[in-house]
Order: C-alpha cells, then sequence, then structure tokens
C-alpha cells in the first residue's frame, strides 16, 4: 500500500466521473441539456466538501480492505516448521524474509517455552532440546503495516511436531527367571586371561527385551592348564525356539573340552610342532601345524555338535532349535610371540590387531549370502560336511597384539554394516575410538584392567543407539 498515492486530491475528471457513477447507480439520468447545471452542482462548496468526504471514505476503505486480505493472506498461508525429536539438539529458522512477511512490523512466537524451546530473533531460529513429544500448539501474533497502533494482535496458530525418542518406545520386560532354559538378560565380566585380560558383555537386544524374550547370545571364556586361554561367542538364531540354550551348550560344550585332560595332552604336540616350524619353516611343518589345528579344533567343534543333537533328543526337540552361530579362538604365549588357532561357523567376526593398532588379522570368515541368507550353523551336519570345511579353521603366529576381539552379528552389522569393511584397520580404528568416546553418546571405555567403572563404562557402551540394529549383542577383547 502506499499512502501517498491514496492520499492525492482527485482531479476535476475524476470527480465528474465519480458523481456520475454515484447519479447512475441511483437511477439518476443526467440528459444533454442539464450538462452545464451538472458543472454547477459539482463546483458548489458543500457538495464539494460532501464529494471529498466520499473519496476520503472510499480511500480509506480501500486501505481497510486490503489490510484485511493481507492479514487473511498471512493466516491462510501454509508454514511447516521443521519436526525435532525429544531429548535431540533442535534448531529450525524462522525468518519472516523467507516467509514474504516483509510487512509485518511486529511478531511474538508463543507456546515454545512449554517444550524447552525458544526463538533467537537475532539468528531468526528456534533452538533448544525439546522435553516433551506431541503436536505442539504454537501462536504466533503479529501486527503488519498500516494496522492501528490499538489494534488487536492478529494470531495465527502453527504446529510443531516433536516426536519421540525412539528409544523411550521400547520396552523392557524382564524374561522369565523360572524358564527351565533361562539366563540373565545382560552379563559384563572383566577378569585376567593368560597374560592378559579379558573384558566382555553379552546383551539382550532391543527386540527381545520389547516382548519378554531371552538373549540368545552366550559366551565363555578360561585359561588351559597347557598355557592356552580360550575365548568363545556364539549367536542363537531368533527363529530357533531353544537357541539360548544351544548358544550355552556349544560355549560351555566348548570350554570342557579344551579342559578335558586328554585334550591337554593332545595340545602340548603344538609346542614341539611350532618350534620345528619357527627353526626350520617348511611346507612340510606348516602342513603339520594345519593338520593339528584341523584335527584338535575340528574335533571340539564335532563334539559340541553331537552334545547339541543329543540333548535336542533327550528334549524330544528338533536339532535346529538349538542353532547357533559359534566362533572360539585359543592363544598361548611363546618366546616368538603368540600363537593363535581359531573356528567360526556363522556370521560372527574374529580379529586380532597389531600393538600399534596399524594392521589387523581376520581369524575366521564369515557365512554371508544374498539377503543375510547365508548364515550356517554350528547344529547343521553339512557343515561339517562341505569342503570349505577345512577353511573354518585358522592359525596365526604374530609377535604381538593389542586387542583379540569376537563379536556377534549385534556388533559387526552396526560397526560394520558390510563384510567388505572387515579387513579395513581403518574401520577398526574408528571401532577403537568409537570405545574410547568417539560415539554420539560420548560414552567412553577406557580399556584398563584397573579402571574401576570398566564392566558399567563398557555395559553403557553396549547399549549404544543404532536404528534398525536390536539384535543380542556380544563383545569380548582380550587386551
Amino acid at each position: 500500500m502506499n499512502s501517498e498515492n491514496n492520499s492525492k486530491k482527485a482531479t476535476a475528471s475524476e470527480i465528474k466521473q465519480l458523481v456520475t457513477q454515484i447519479f447512475k447507480n441511483n437511477n439518476i439520468s443526467l440528459p444533454a441539456n442539464h450538462s452545464g447545471l451538472f458543472e454547477t452542482f459539482l463546483q458548489e462548496e458543500q457538495n464539494q466538501a460532501l464529494i471529498q468526504a466520499i473519496i476520503q471514505n472510499q480511500n480509506l476503505l480501500m486501505r481497510n480492505w486490503q489490510l484485511d486480505e493481507r492479514i487473511a493472506e498471512i493466516l491462510q498461508q501454509p508454514v511447516r516448521v521443521v519436526n525435532g525429536t525429544v531429548g535431540k539438539p533442535y534448531e529450525a529458522a524462522f525468518d519472516l524474509e523467507k516467509f514474504n512477511w516483509t510487512d509485518i512490523t511486529f511478531f511474538e512466537l508463543q507456546g515454545l517455552e512449554t517444550v524447552g524451546l525458544t526463538y533467537d530473533p537475532e539468528n531468526k531460529k528456534i533452538a533448544g532440546v525439546p522435553t516433551q513429544s506431541g503436536d505442539i500448539p504454537l501462536t504466533f501474533q503479529f501486527k503488519v503495516a498500516g494496522q492501528p497502533e490499538e489494534a488487536p494482535l492478529n494470531k495465527k496458530l502453527l504446529t510443531l511436531i516433536i516426536n519421540p525418542d525412539p528409544r523411550s518406545l521400547w520396552k523392557n520386560l524382564e524374561s522369565d527367571p523360572n524358564d527351565p532354559y533361562g539366563k540373565a538378560d545382560n552379563v559384563t565380566v572383566l577378569a585376567p586371561l593368560n597374560d592378559r585380560h579379558i573384558l566382555v558383555s553379552s546383551k539382550r537386544g532391543r527386540s527381545h527385551a520389547n516382548m519378554g524374550s531371552f538373549r540368545e547370545d552366550d559366551f565363555a571364556f578360561s585359561d588351559l592348564a597347557n598355557g592356552w586361554s580360550i575365548v568363545v561367542v556364539a549367536d542363537g538364531a531368533g527363529s530357533a525356539k531353544l537357541s539360548r540354550k544351544g548358544s550355552a551348550l556349544a560355549c560351555n560344550g566348548i570350554v570342557e573340552y579344551f579342559k578335558d585332560p586328554a585334550s591337554v595332552e593332545s595340545m602340548t604336540a603344538f609346542d614341539e610342532l611350532l618350534l620345528q616350524h619357527t627353526n626350520n619353516p617348511t611346507d612340510a611343518t606348516q602342513k603339520e601345524l594345519t593338520r593339528f589345528v584341523y584335527n584338535n579344533l575340528g574335533k571340539a567343534a564335532f563334539q559340541v555338535h553331537k552334545q547339541l543333537e543329543a540333548f535336542a533328543a533327550t528334549v524330544g526337540a528338533p536339532l535346529k532349535d538349538l542353532s547357533a552361530t559359534l566362533i572360539f579362538a585359543l592363544f598361548k604365549k611363546y618366546d616368538t610371540g603368540y600363537a593363535l588357532l581359531s573356528f567360526g561357523v556363522g556370521d560372527c567376526p574374529m580379529a586380532v590387531i597389531n600393538k600399534d593398532a596399524s594392521e589387523v588379522t581376520l581369524l575366521n570368515w564369515i557365512d554371508v549370502g544374498e539377503f543375510g541368507g547365508g548364515t550356517r550353523f554350528i547344529t547343521m551336519p553339512e557343515v561339517f560336511q562341505s569342503d570349505k570345511f577345512a577353511t573354518r579353521f585358522g592359525f596365526k603366529l604374530i609377535p604381538d597384539f593389542s586387542y583379540l576381539i569376537l563379536m556377534s552379528d549385534g556388533i559387526y552389522d552396526p560397526k560394520f554394516v558390510v563384510e567388505a569393511n572387515l579387513p579395513n584397520i581403518t574401520k577398526w580404528q574408528e571401532f577403537l575410538g568409537d570405545l574410547n568416546g568417539q560415539n554420539e553418546a560420548g560414552i567412553q571405555v577406557e580399556l584398563n584392567p584397573k579402571n574401576p567403572e570398566i564392566e558399567a563404562q563398557f555395559s553403557g557402551w553396549m547399549d549404544f543407539w543404532s536404528p534398525g540394529n536390536h539384535d543380542d549383542r556380544t563383545l569380548a577383547i582380550v587386551f
């Protein structure tokens, strides 16, 4: 609107046209012989005053209409305020210029304070950390240019959607403590192991906690009488009714096998084989070592398979009801370094990281397939009949290491995503950085056995949020 143009004095031609139209609207005709009379009529002082009053009122009426029309336009204009999430820092632009509201002379935004937000007029942003979820009503009160000072504020209703924290939607229902195959929902342990320490945590996934079902993962570890130490991780199949028992039987069965006096005695032969290979490495000594690993670890894996088979028969359940993946690693310190023996079936990786964390060595390959359909379980007879069975065993001799790590897919999937990332030391360095506090929650695990908070820190870290990844999580770190 331009007040200067609205206040311009009407010309004689405009006055004549105006009055003629008024006459016409009132069915008054102007014969040609009355043209002189009409001119005289327009010039009379009292009529001049009335005409000017009509013009002023008409202009005022138009101004009022334009004002109302502009206010209505603002009230009807769709305005979307960016959604927020409870507990997450929120920032959203609220700039009048971007809305083409430059003619607004005053405004205030009410309702933000109810959810912990404020409007910063300098930066033209709404900011803060939302404290509650829901469709939050906001009132935008304003005046536009041309409105009288005493006029009431115009009110435009807006809606700010604050989504709930996804974590708050998950229930944490206790599993049945009276179930004959029940186990603790969450376990975190620090213990000495060989000349190192082991920190291991196994946590029930949110998907299981939401239904009050059981943790399907399991683990075991132990020092052996012959200087070896063993770490075992198993991941029970979520679709298998007794997989929680299957994973426990598998882990404990492996440890029991290697603790058996016959196995302890059998493992002593490795010392002589390794000495021969170290002093004079040949294809023959390498084959002997490979055969030793295959025979001893293969027997352990097959014995566990038979134990699961026997248990299934005892309880009258199909063997597949006990389905579980299984990985384990043995390590022993020699004068020349550390020997590591490994076996794996399923999609749980094992790796050892060298002393300065500049190189990673994978101890197994993982069973993955299109759409995740390639997972194998220790309960499957075909695992032992496959031509690939011999490739499931590993032997590594390394000077030293900083970390020996075994994990279930509840850790692998969110932290490494795809198999191709596992040989990449950069990904493992990022993983170690994550443990050290470089994560969204800022939770740090100080990997020091003298740290009195290490178990609590590790347990807290294991609860990290990863959209779409709510499976059981087990992570064992020898350091």
